[in-house]
């Protein structure tokens, strides 16, 4: 068996956010891009596409840069990458964000709490000390 890289995250070694932090988070951030897309179009009932634009936008440039969204701050949780432990990157957070939005990925999820956006990212939800 390999040894794991410095600073690799593994399931077993962190605390997992939770499901209902995840939401919190995930419901604060979707609020938060409805508001900058209702600044950008007259009407979201009639065109709610800005609103998953500006949303995937957002997450992945928060979650690439700096491992979490305003929701996920206030949630106290952190997207960090299993790899190193630190923030994915913007390649691999634009993958997770298009994901996310696509909803499947995230609800099929493994018992460790990673939904398959998060697989595919090679990243985890852990809870903020």
């Amino acid at each position: 068996m390999a040894a794991s890289p410095p600073g690799a995250v593994s399931p077993a070694q962190t605390e997992i956010a939770g499901f209902g932090r995840r939401l919190g988070a995930l419901l604060i951030d979707w609020a938060l891009c409805t508001l900058v897309a209702s600044l950008l179009v007259d009407d979201l009932r009639a065109n709610p596409w800005p609103q998953l634009g500006v949303f995937v936008l957002v997450h992945a440039f928060f979650v690439g840069l700096f491992g979490q969204t305003p929701g996920m701050w206030v949630a106290r949780i952190r997207c960090v990458s299993t790899v190193d432990g630190g923030a994915i990157g913007l390649p691999r957070a634009i993958l997770r964000a298009i994901l996310l939005a696509l909803v499947i990925p995230a609800v099929i999820s493994d018992g460790d709490g990673r939904g398959l956006h998060d697989r595919a990212a090679r990243s985890i939800m852990i809870r903020r000390t």
